[in-house]
């Protein structure tokens, strides 16, 4: 039997004129002779009724912070409303159906509540399910301890459900359907003519997401890339045919169209500060390396963008721990310098690896308009430049223009 997960999004049950589409996005994978395993997340966003984060502000405004614990047990009703609702659509389209929470549907997880990592998958209850022509409507984002506790499993948990329920089932494909028609070449609320791409590789969108798109959960990706089974990212509200996440393999009887260009996307990512800290004596016997990012990583702040030279020592760190730096190094007398508010940009491409003058390029694009450049870092597959905030649209746009991604494909 060809299995399909087809996982949708707050925004597609948010009503029910949605969700009739999501019934007939449901109807069209049975045509298609798939077997549908459907996953869902919480009604609508933020101020909606049933909203994960309406229901986290309920709890709080009472005063008190609520336990990990309780806190996971509340977060978890809004998809749990979701798939009841869901399935009364499809019982009233004369379709069988079970609704079922993580836990229920197998997936077990830590303790960790608010951030839980999957142990295992458990697909029983979903494979008696699809035996007894029962479509199975499963509660995204949340799991289940050995010991029964429900947990949740961090922001875009529900992509995390899909593809770990599709890896478990030998799912042949996982559908992700949102609001936008598929994965775009750069955020079209900086670009204007940004393209929606009709495949891209696992490695790229999992840099995508994490150089700051918000694409699909890196874990998701993760998940189906070490799987092999190919995410289709796609919109509820159209008919396109969305956006193909699958590896090199020329064999596979999927569309295989990606064009030729060195570079397939271009991502960013705020609320960056760097550091600049000189190795000048200042603070005696801490201007060692190992002491240096040992007290960093003591007090559990991460780095990124590292150039270590002799005498000095620069890096960037999320904003919201940038004060926290700055008193730790003062205290252990260190010389140093702090720039809030930047933004590291990247261009990301799997053609680019080994490729010369890909770097001069960029720069030459960011110079064209008179954006500097703070730092720099790269791998095969990503060049990053990280620059002040303020400039963030204008080197969006101009690395758009300069590697010509606004081209239809």
């Amino acid at each position: 039997m060809r299995l399909i997960v087809q996982k949708f999004g707050g925004t597609s049950v948010a009503d029910q004129e949605r969700r009739n589409m999501v019934v007939n996005k449901i109807e069209f994978a049975k045509k298609k002779d798939y077997y549908p395993v459907v996953v869902v997340s919480a009604i609508g966003r933020s101020g909606d009724p049933y909203a994960t984060d309406t229901l986290i502000n309920l709890a709080k405004s009472v005063g008190i912070e609520p336990n990990p614990r309780e806190m996971d047990l509340l977060m978890s009703c809004g998809e749990v409303i979701s798939c009841v609702v869901l399935a009364n659509t499809l019982k009233k389209m004369g379709y069988e159906c079970k609704v079922l929470t993580g836990g229920q549907a197998g997936i077990i997880t830590d303790e960790n509540y608010g951030d839980a990592e999957v142990l295992k998958v458990e697909p029983s209850n979903i494979l008696d399910c699809i035996e007894k022509n029962i479509i199975p409507i499963i509660a995204g984002f949340q799991g289940m301890t050995e010991e029964g506790n429900i947990t949740t499993l961090g922001r875009g948990g529900s992509d995390v459900t899909a593809s770990i329920i599709g890896e478990a089932i030998n799912a042949e494909i996982i559908e992700i359907y949102t609001d936008v028609d598929g994965v775009m070449t750069a955020d079209p609320a900086i670009v204007p003519d940004a393209q929606v791409m009709s495949t891209i590789f696992y490695n790229e969108i999992f840099q995508m997401a994490e150089y700051g798109a918000k694409v699909i959960h890196p874990r998701a990706v993760e998940i189906a890339m070490r799987s092999n089974i190919p995410l289709l990212i796609k919109s509820t509200l159209t008919e396109n045919t969305g956006t193909l996440i699958t590896n090199y393999d020329k064999s596979r009887r999927y569309r295989y169209d990606k064009n030729d260009q060195l570079i397939t996307a271009i991502a960013q990512i705020g609320n960056r500060t760097q550091f600049r800290i000189s190795f000048d004596g200042s603070a005696d016997q801490y201007e060692k390396d190992t002491l240096l990012f040992n007290i960093i990583a003591a007090e559990n702040i991460s780095i990124d963008m590292i150039n270590i030279y002799s005498d000095l020592k620069i890096f960037i760190v999320d904003s919201i721990n940038g004060s926290k730096l700055e008193n730790i190094l003062k205290s252990q007398g260190y010389n140093f310098t702090a720039i809030p508010n930047c933004t590291k940009v990247t261009i990301i491409g799997n053609k680019m690896r080994g490729m010369p003058g890909v770097m001069a390029k960029m720069i030459e694009g960011l110079s064209e308009s008179n954006i500097d450049i703070l730092q720099t870092s790269d791998s095969h597959t990503t060049i990053s430049c990280l620059i002040k905030s303020e400039n963030t649209n204008a080197a969006v746009n101009a690395l758009h223009k300069k590697f010509e991604l606004g081209k239809t494909k």
